[in-house]
């Protein structure tokens, strides 16, 4: 299966889908904002970032252009509950076409997106 790299500043959140993801047989590293994600970030180190969009220190937006950065062929799924903000942003250096999921959502979702994503 994949890595996934989560960055996710909700504990609760962070810690379901850790677990989760770890039983849909994923290999995972979880960190609770955009800032301690960066280090984790290498070539080819993680096949998927899933980051929530509103964190302190680092948004997962602001995340994602940086990780594009450091790794271009990782993939990106977005978790929020401000979707619309999201979709409507115009950077030019954001990943192209970043998967959105909003809250709530459901896990099955969550694993189809990712396992597509992984897949292509």
């Amino acid at each position: 299966m994949a890595r996934l790299l989560i960055a996710e500043d909700d504990a609760a959140m962070r810690n379901f889908l850790t677990r989760s993801l770890i039983r849909a047989g994923h290999e995972v590293v979880a960190v609770e904002d955009g800032l301690k994600a960066l280090p984790h970030i290498t070539p080819g180190g993680f096949d998927l970032l899933l980051s929530d969009v509103a964190m302190p220190e680092l948004d997962g937006v602001s995340l994602a252009k940086r990780a594009a950065d450091l790794d271009p062929m990782m993939k990106v799924v977005f978790i929020t509950g401000f979707a619309a903000i999201v979709m409507n942003r115009k950077d030019s250096d954001l990943p192209p076409l970043p998967a959105v999921l909003s809250k709530p959502f459901h896990l099955r979702d969550l694993v189809a997106v990712i396992e597509q994503l992984c897949a292509s």
